[in-house]
């Protein structure tokens, strides 16, 4: 009994110092812990003015129990070299995560132009996002902008993933990237071509054989696998054989992590109320895309060539805001969250390149601007109502746009999440003790 009051003792003292640290000496930089690794998705191949827009499943990823620090993408050649977006237009790259049953091979099945998951061994895992069902429930997913805009995740905080205790009995967790890309190298416009408008890629069915809806002009409906931009009369160049390269940057679990969530909220959503329902995605309607119309002539004499957009979504949990940064398409000037009291939560901006070199590419964003707020000083509230804007030129129109707001959001700051970790792991030393 004497050894048990000495370990209690002990214990407390522990715990009572930690507790009364103030919080930015309760923990130390992990950054000298944070590994990282260069991967390439599978090859793919694109000749003038066709298009990939794959679904590659299993692919390298760091394993096990780990917080996510940043990832980082761009298209490259067989050389390795960066490929520019006047080239090869990289639309999107999003990565998933899902769980597997365990001993199968490479598990998925071909519907149309997609490799798809068979749902009877698969789970896909989303985000915490609030689009109805699996849209836009990817982990990571940038465009154009990938080369210059930041995904690094401050300390102490990270995405965790590879917990045991969630992951099913008899499965593993793995990973998915999805690859858009056009070739625009000898289209006719390249523009057009990037904006999936439908007249250039002589399109009328969708991918499933479908026929497109009235009045749709361009999007993802008319840019799938394997379709083909119009090029100029007698171009002709070779095929090249492409890679996505991905760095990924994480550290190895433990209790000094603060984990975040991830959200993605979309501009077109709209929101109908319903006392019925029992999802809680299930009144959300996130169409992803959406259409900017040319302004009047009147207007492009002035200033008043702008489109702008918005949507007000309710938040039923909220929290600290760790990061924040939008993705839109050509012609986008930016894009704000603001909370219902009118508070600017996060403002993102693009930068468009200059030049001919990648990263660097004349009229197409190569950046968006991101939000680092002081962890504390940014937070939304349970049931809060937040408003999206996104603001694009209209000067000339736009198909195919997006206005997507990707957030890393905290339950908890540092001092609390170390605190109630501590807690806990006391009482289980003093169950421990007295059992």
């Amino acid at each position: 009994m004497c050894s048990a009051s000495r370990d209690l003792v002990i214990s407390l003292a522990i715990l009572l110092v930690v507790l009364s640290t103030p919080c930015s000496g309760a923990f130390g930089k992990i950054e000298n812990n944070i590994k990282s690794a260069v991967f390439l998705s599978p090859k793919f191949e694109l000749g003038p003015g066709s298009v990939v827009n794959r679904y590659y499943y299993d692919i390298d990823f760091p394993r096990g129990h780990i917080a996510l620090k940043s990832f980082n993408a761009e298209v490259i050649d067989e050389a390795g070299n960066p490929v520019p977006l006047h080239e090869t237009y990289l639309h999107h790259w999003v990565v998933g995560r899902y769980y597997q049953r365990k001993h199968l091979r490479s598990h998925t099945g071909n519907d149309g132009h997609h490799r798809v998951l068979h749902e009877s061994d698969s789970v896909f895992v989303r985000n915490n996002g609030i689009c109805q069902k699996d849209i836009l429930g990817q982990y990571y997913g940038l465009g154009s902008e990938t080369r210059g805009t930041a995904t690094d995740i401050p300390d102490p905080f990270g995405i965790v993933v590879g917990d045991p205790a969630e992951i099913p009995e008899g499965y593993e967790e793995k990973w998915m990237v999805n690859v858009h890309a056009i070739d625009t190298r000898g289209v006719e416009d390249k523009l057009g071509c990037t904006e999936c408008r439908c007249d250039l890629y002589n399109v009328t069915i969708d991918e499933y054989g479908r026929p497109l809806k009235s009045g749709y002009r361009g999007g993802l409906l008319c840019c799938y696998d394997y379709t083909q931009c119009r090029l100029k009369e007698d171009y002709e160049g070779p095929k090249r054989s492409l890679y996505l390269r991905y760095t990924v940057k994480w550290v190895d679990w433990d209790n000094f992590i603060v984990p975040v969530k991830i959200y993605i909220l979309d501009v077109t959503d709209t929101l109908k109320i319903s006392d019925n329902s029992k999802e809680m995605n299930s009144d959300h309607d996130c169409k992803v895309e959406y259409e900017v119309e040319s302004c009047s002539k009147d207007n492009k004499d002035g200033n008043g060539c702008l489109h702008v957009k918005r949507t007000s979504l309710p938040m039923r949990t909220g929290g600290y805001v760790i990061y924040g940064v939008a993705h839109q398409h050509s012609g986008g000037t930016g894009s704000t969250l603001y909370g219902q009291d009118g508070r600017v939560i996060c403002s993102s901006i693009p930068s468009y390149g200059n030049g001919n070199e990648a990263g660097d590419e004349a009229g197409y964003i190569v950046g968006m601007s991101t939000c680092y707020p002081q962890p504390g000083s940014v937070k939304i509230i349970d049931g809060e109502t937040l408003t999206l804007e996104s603001n694009y030129s209209s000067t000339q129109g736009h198909t195919g746009v997006m206005g997507l707001f990707y957030l890393l959001v905290a339950e908890q700051l540092p001092q609390q999440h170390f605190s109630h970790s501590l807690r806990s792991s006391f009482l289980m030393d003093v169950n421990n003790i007295f059992n």
